[in-house]
């Protein structure tokens, strides 16, 4: 207690500093902050947050006040906290006429703030959870979820790894986290009402702040990330602060999200992940890794500028390569939550624009017209109504855009019931190279080019498995003999497949005209 006493202590005269002359740039500690603040405010806002109207909605940390307007012209109650009270008496002043706001001068981690339990429809915070102990981010994430009423959501927004703002500091204490510190906090969090009801958070949304992506492309300070799920594997880069935003709805714990539980705890848990990595190379886990990148990538001649959708981007590979080399924006989506915790670690220090979302692409929304190029490796094979998909793909492209696409298919005809049965059990929806093609050409694409590249998928398995079987030692060294065991007998068994005729890997490329 006495740790955590002298942890407010220091953050408290900290922000006391720092708020001296309540300006937007002193909340923000940084100078481009009017700037910033025009360019992520509707990108939060509106694009960000749930419908709010007749909603109640509680704001921690609210400083000025910049939040508190926004909120309060699209809620039905506000009540804006901070532990700062000069802060929030000038939240008061500013956002005062909004006769329903509530202003409160509070300390999140007090015993005596008293919120009634499920009075809540959406908890926002922004740059708050950095500046509490571990011990105090964990204690206030269950004080949240007993706030919210079931279906209500969370939105927190951090810098992570790195300082976000230029401000200089004579003292800096706030915890610069990596993004899994909080989603695991928050993904663990279970609770039972008096009914014995059980309820969780759902992560509805995990993404970078595109303003910053685009403002702060590179802090040029050379730091270290320890991989702590394989402690061998130590990553140098150039320091690029992000600030995160997450998104959580509290949920019943028998509602079904069983496709993503698949993927982080069975498919792509963090250790599978770093295996299949080993695998394709540094940053992909996709066939082929960066050679079939560079060779797939030069059909979409890219040019600086361009907008590119990956859809089921992974650890983000192929996203950087296209950023780095081509200077287009890439916006990555995955519907794994350990992916795109990977892929937000593997940004650190690149200076290009890319930004990561966990999303499920059958769900988000995108305007119309906004994509040149939509991208997808060896992820479609996951989804069941490919032709829905594929018209929001032709809806999201804008005229001339492109899409893009290697999947795995299958051979024309019936599978056999061994390959059936390997289909039924990964829950893959295959189709033969032409009936995929002319999927695309059904939902309005125009020179659709549908090829087998099965001969390909072939040699670059063999490939692969030449050099995990060459690393055996090294391989089992930092996984283990039975990781070894299940990647070559999984590579075997695609060639084996594969070679008879039954796994079959194409390529898609088609324009909207």
């Amino acid at each position: 207690m006495a740790a955590q006493g002298k942890e407010r202590e220091i953050q408290k005269s900290y922000w006391m500093e720092h708020s001296a002359d309540l300006s937007l740039e002193a909340m923000m500690l940084d100078s481009k902050a009017a700037d910033l603040d025009k360019e992520e405010r509707p990108e939060v806002v509106l694009s960000l947050l749930p419908p709010l109207e007749g909603k109640t909605v509680l704001e921690l940390g609210a400083g000025i006040g910049r939040f508190t307007d926004e909120l309060a012209q699209r809620a039905g109650q506000v009540l804006a906290l901070d532990f700062i009270d000069t802060a929030i008496k000038k939240n008061e002043i500013i956002n005062g006429h909004y006769k329903n706001v509530e202003f409160m001068c509070a300390d999140v981690t007090s015993p005596d703030l008293k919120i009634s339990e499920e009075s809540v429809d959406l908890i926002f915070s922004n740059w708050l959870l950095m500046y509490l102990s571990d011990n105090e981010v964990e204690n206030l994430a269950e004080r949240m979820m007993k706030w919210l009423k079931v279906g209500g959501f969370i939105f927190f927004r951090e810098s992570c790894f790195h300082q976000s703002g230029d401000s200089k500091r004579r003292n800096n204490p706030t915890h610069y986290r990596e993004p899994r510190f909080y989603t695991k906090v928050f993904k663990e969090l279970h609770m039972h009402d008096g009914s014995g009801n059980g309820f969780e958070l759902s992560l509805v949304g995990c993404k970078c702040i595109g303003a910053y992506v685009r403002n702060k492309k590179n802090q040029n300070q050379a730091i270290y990330i320890n991989l702590a799920a394989c402690p061998s594997l130590i990553i140098a880069w150039i320091s690029l602060s992000f600030c995160i935003c997450w998104i959580w709805q509290k949920v019943k714990s028998q509602d079904d999200r069983g496709f993503q539980r698949f993927l982080d705890n069975v498919q792509y848990k963090c250790n599978g992940i770093l295996r299949y990595e080993r695998v394709f190379g540094q940053g992909f886990v996709s066939t082929g890794g960066i050679d079939t990148t560079k060779e797939i990538v030069a059909k979409l001649q890219l040019k600086a500028g361009q907008k590119v959708l990956d859809v089921g981007c992974g650890i983000g590979g192929g996203d950087f390569y296209m950023a780095e080399n081509f200077e287009v924006e890439v916006v990555g989506i995955d519907l794994s939550i350990n992916m795109i915790s990977f892929a937000l670690e593997r940004a650190i220090g690149l200076n290009c624009s890319v930004e990561f979302e966990v999303a499920d692409c059958t769900k988000k929304t995108f305007c119309d017209n906004t994509f040149d190029v939509i991208y997808s490796r060896d992820t479609i094979l996951h989804i069941q109504d490919k032709p829905a998909l594929f018209k929001s793909f032709f809806k999201w492209l804008k005229p001339g855009g492109k899409v893009l696409i290697s999947d795995y298919c299958k051979r024309a005809g019936p599978p056999s019931p061994e390959f059936a049965k390997y289909i039924m059990q990964r829950g893959y929806d295959l189709h033969d190279v032409e009936a995929y093609g002319q999927m695309l050409r059904d939902a309005g694409f125009d020179e659709v080019i549908a090829e087998d590249r099965t001969d390909q998928f072939i040699q670059v398995l063999q490939r692969e498995l030449n050099a995990v079987e060459q690393g055996k030692d090294e391989f089992i060294h930092d996984f283990s003999e039975e990781d070894y065991d299940e990647i070559v007998g999984g590579w075997k068994a695609k060639m084996v497949r594969s070679s008879s005729g039954e796994q079959r890997w194409g390529l898609f490329l088609a324009k909207k005209k």
